[in-house]
């Protein structure tokens, strides 16, 4: 097999691939688009009860994921194939964007490892150049779910997976805003239209249609993309204003 290759160190291997073993990304790893390899970090522990964690240093609650364990795990990784990057899973980690999801799927994969307890040892982190990476501003029972968003974005992405190629370009946060909004049949639902300009056949009115109302959600809902993207604006970047394929008859896509 070939192609991306996902490498997750966990206490819990039994969650995976879950909900990657369905719908798109199911399907490619099926097909050898991408590969998945689990490692269960207890396989490296030294003692008979196949222990990971240890009371912190200094005090307090909770445990550590020990540092000479979890390397053991690393080790075993990085052996074979080309450099990936090596990423924590962790609360305190830099928020993933879609600009590193793009980044990352572009790369032969990664290597990503599952905190738990109160986290990891800190020394193993420094030795072997973790990079931490966060889903959001709250805190998750352990990296595992992380794990698994991040390598959806990811194989999403990768050529072949999506059935259409101007899908991914046209989503949320890849130009810089929020999505626009969608609708589909019936033309009328409890009252409620599908706005006109969609029906119209004009591709210029819709692509114009669409730019203005995901500047309008994004400022709404998003003020720092919403700066970040004015800012752009004012440098000479372009905004979103590539228009969908549209069905010329119809208006849907």
């Amino acid at each position: 097999m070939s192609g991306w290759h996902a490498t997750v160190l966990t206490i819990y291997p039994g969650m995976f691939p879950g909900p990657l073993g369905h719908a798109l990304a199911g399907r490619a790893l099926g097909s050898g688009l991408w590969q998945l390899d689990v490692l269960d970090i207890r396989d490296f522990a030294t003692d008979r009860h196949r222990t990971v964690d240890d009371t912190p240093a200094g005090g307090g609650p909770g445990m550590v994921m020990k540092a000479d364990i979890v390397a053991a795990a690393l080790d075993e990784a990085v052996v074979t194939g080309p450099k990936r990057p090596r990423i924590l899973l962790s609360p305190r980690g830099r928020p993933l964007t879609q600009a590193r999801v793009r980044d990352l799927s572009e790369g032969p994969g990664a290597i990503l490892l599952c905190g738990r307890f109160e986290g990891v040892d800190e020394r193993v982190i420094e030795a072997r150049e973790l990079e931490e990476v966060s889903l959001g501003d709250f805190v998750l029972s352990g990296g595992e779910i992380a794990a698994l968003a991040l390598i959806d974005a990811c194989v999403r992405l990768l050529p072949g997976v999506m059935g259409a190629e101007d899908s991914a370009s046209e989503e949320s946060f890849e130009q810089g805003l929020l999505e626009y909004p969608h609708y589909t049949r019936p033309q009328v639902w409890e009252n409620r239209a599908i706005p006109e300009v969609l029906l119209s056949g004009d591709h210029g009115r819709v692509a114009k249609w669409r730019r203005a109302e995901a500047e309008r959600i994004t400022r709404e809902r998003r003020p720092d993309l919403w700066t970040a993207y004015r800012a752009v604006q004012r440098d000479g970047g372009k905004g979103p204003d590539r228009p969908a394929s549209i069905d010329k008859s119809t208006g849907f896509k």
